[in-house]
């Protein structure tokens, strides 16, 4: 039999055209509160800056607003950007929320800063050193939050054992994750082509800790379902749309799906933009199943969360209802 797999939700907060960030908070919780209750395990919201077509830029206000609108899923971080935060702080926040919420929290922690470099100097000034004492500072984290007497207390936060997680894009993460004995999240969804060599790296160096036991991989995959093929294709336009924004730098809301992209793109910006499709769910059940069950033949993933760029909200919803459902139908139930 194969592993049983947990579905979880990656949200980036995207704006959608014609929206503000308050709307876009609005779908957040929304769909937080769509999927509260269900099979799906954790709600994580990303960080980035610098963009008005992403809304995550304050991570934790977020997760402390969805955790108000929920009562049984995870809700946490995917990620903290580390560089850009002092550890005690983010020990002391969540362990705030601990504090007020209970234990849903998670607390997925990057390397990365999270946008371009002249952003990552207006946050930090003049410190980048982050982004090479990530391993310590994640280290720093873990004694914040444990019952380890420290010289310097994070209350609320100080016993709470917070779970953490390492995140990464490319195989360096994988390494730190390993030796600390965390579980580890792969950004499939941006950065597909590192994954196989990351997860084999994370297996292999893998030490045991009070948190895991044995390796836990999470990755997190573009995921667009609907009723036919054709019209899981047709949605797909918006996230083409958006990663083809990224590319050209550009400050795009989130589009409507369109019924031709060969007007927007020109052919070597489709080629990139496709080449983020390698590894997602797309299309309707009996496909995205099949795709699923071909992805988890080749990388045995404990738990996938998906990322959905959907312009049409109840699309969106539809799209992570069908995902549970063939999620249910892998695992034999």
């Amino acid at each position: 039999m194969s592993k049983q797999l947990t579905p979880s939700i990656l949200n980036l907060v995207p704006v959608r055209e014609g929206g503000d960030a308050k709307e876009a908070f609005k779908d957040m919780v929304d769909l937080a509160e769509h999927v509260d209750g269900s099979d799906y395990k954790r709600y994580w919201v990303a960080e980035h800056h610098n963009t008005t077509s992403i809304a995550s830029s304050a991570t934790r206000q977020l997760i402390h607003h969805i955790l108000h609108h929920t009562e049984h899923i995870r809700v946490g971080s995917g990620g903290v950007m580390l560089p850009n935060h002092s550890p005690l702080i983010v020990a002391e926040e969540f362990g705030t929320m601990h504090a007020i919420f209970g234990d849903r929290l998670d607390i997925g922690l990057g390397r990365a800063p999270g946008t371009d470099m002249r952003t990552a100097s207006a946050i930090r000034r003049n410190n980048h050193d982050g982004v090479y004492t990530f391993g310590s500072e994640v280290e720093e984290i873990r004694k914040y939050l444990s019952d380890e007497k420290t010289q310097v207390v994070a209350f609320p936060g100080n016993g709470t054992e917070i779970p953490l997680y390492i995140l990464g894009s490319s195989t360096d993460s994988a390494h730190l994750a390993a030796r600390l004995g965390l579980p580890y999240a792969f950004a499939a969804h941006f950065a597909p082509d590192h994954m196989e060599a990351a997860f084999k790296i994370y297996e292999q160096e893998f030490e045991p800790s009070d948190q895991l036991a044995e390796p836990y991989k999470i990755a997190c995959l573009n995921v667009i379902m609907a009723d036919t093929d054709e019209e899981a294709k047709h949605l797909s336009t918006t996230m083409a749309q958006f990663v083809l924004n990224v590319i050209r730098g550009g400050g795009k809301k989130l589009q409507p799906p369109v019924s031709d992209m060969e007007s927007i793109w020109t052919p070597p910006e489709r080629q990139i933009v496709e080449s983020r499709f390698p590894v997602a769910i797309m299309g309707s059940e009996a496909t995205a199943l099949e795709r699923l069950r071909l992805f988890q033949n080749k990388f045995g993933a404990d738990e996938i969360m998906a990322v959905s760029y959907i312009y049409d909200k109840d699309a969106q919803n539809y799209s992570y209802d069908l995902f549970e459902k063939i999620v249910r139908k892998y695992n034999g139930r």
